[in-house]
């Protein structure tokens, strides 16, 4: 078991109708605020008009069209600008995790004098930021309850993982109703995102029995949750466990003590999405199987058994082989049976591009130190695989 350390300063106000206590929380940080938000949902289902109607009280700046796979430009450098003209006080984002990601990159940017990117990229550290409230509309990325944010960069290619303790969310609002009018599509690859978060860390050297348990549940909890969202979008159970274990899935706390592992399949996808702009939860399913079946050895098959036991009931007295094979193809038929889109052409990726994506997944993601290391070939093959 590995030393770490652990905090979450993020308080969570869970359930129907827990917005009533939005005045009273978001005054505690200030009253000019910056909404930031996304495209026209949160009017659609009446969340924008009720916030308006509990912050009558508060001078509100707006920063709305924030995009899947937040932009860096326009949208966190006209965040930052709108901080700074308006002297904001308090960030409040409204939406799912691109919104929230956004927001996090203009909490540290909008205290910071110097380029914003270097801060983005580490080259600066932060020292300050911004407070941030939020009200969760999707259930996928846990970014409501830690301190990382994805930001890409469309002229470079680039997405990268902006993280500092400063910008963890302050409140973070989950009532489950907000989601009950996401598409099945985006239900559907929130289910794949959270459930990746988790293999992330379950697939490592070193764990924990606790560990392996809780991220067992947990993946258990969202294939059964997910159906049950997509055959009932309003089913209130549902959504609600749904929710609250994309919460835990991306804060850490089900590999406190494990080893590293890299994140490797995050490090693959982030290329797709980086050169192509699509739905981070669909390259993640994806990208999954394919990486499972390039790493399986004699190193890594342990971990693939207790996985295929303990998450999808295969029969322990098969070869350990075989019960590896079917764990990666019971991954894969899950994913499919969600209607999630399971080769890249589907979404409009060819080869064209694959060694270019794979030389700089090699440069910039260090996954030559993951738990099964991954130089740029065994990226490009991962990659061709998926087409």
């Amino acid at each position: 078991m590995q030393n770490f350390e652990y905090c979450t300063p993020t308080r969570i106000v869970f359930g129907k109708g827990v917005i009533e206590k939005l005045p009273e929380v978001l005054g505690q940080y200030g009253k000019k605020v910056l909404l930031t938000y996304g495209g026209g949902s949160i009017q659609r289902i009446g969340l924008y008009q009720k916030v308006k109607e509990l912050l009558q009280d508060f001078d509100i700046t707006e920063l709305s069209g924030i995009q899947p796979n937040p932009k860096y430009n326009p949208s966190v450098l006209e965040g930052v600008k709108l901080c700074k003209e308006h002297q904001i006080e308090v960030i409040l984002s409204v939406g799912g995790g691109s919104v929230l990601d956004c927001s996090k990159a203009i909490a540290g940017c909008a205290c910071f004098d110097g380029d914003p990117w270097d801060l983005i990229t580490g080259k600066a550290p932060t020292l300050k930021a911004l407070p941030i409230v939020d009200i969760l509309t999707l259930a996928a990325t846990g970014s409501e309850y830690d301190g990382g944010g994805v930001i890409s960069r469309t002229e470079t290619n680039d997405k990268l993982c902006y993280f500092s303790p400063l910008v963890f969310p302050k409140v973070s609002f989950l009532d489950p109703c907000y989601t009950f009018t996401v598409p099945k599509n985006q239900t559907a690859a929130g289910v794949a995102d959270a459930m990746n978060h988790i293999l992330e860390q379950y697939f490592c050297a070193d764990t924990t029995l606790m560990n392996d348990c809780f991220c067992e549940a947990g993946l258990k909890s969202l294939m059964v949750n997910g159906k049950a969202c997509l055959e009932n979008p309003e089913d209130y159970q549902a959504r609600a466990e749904m929710m609250f274990v994309c919460t835990l899935a991306c804060n850490n706390i089900m590999s406190l003590g494990n080893s590293e592992s890299g994140w490797p399949m995050h490090g693959i996808e982030h290329a797709l999405s980086g050169y192509y702009d699509i739905t981070h939860g669909v390259g993640l399913a994806i990208i999954t199987p394919r990486w499972m079946k390039h790493i399986l050895s004699p190193g890594t098959l342990p971990r693939f058994v207790k996985y295929g036991v303990n998450v999808f009931g295969i029969d322990p007295t098969l070869k350990p082989e075989t019960i590896a094979e079917k764990a990666i193809e019971q991954t894969y038929a899950f994913f499919e049976s969600m209607g999630i889109p399971m080769h890249l052409r589907e979404v409009g990726i060819g080869p064209e591009r694959i060694p270019e994506m794979a030389r700089h997944v090699a440069e910039n993601e260090g996954l030559e130190h993951a738990y099964a290391p991954l130089a740029e070939q065994d990226i490009a093959e991962i990659l061709t695989a998926s087409l």
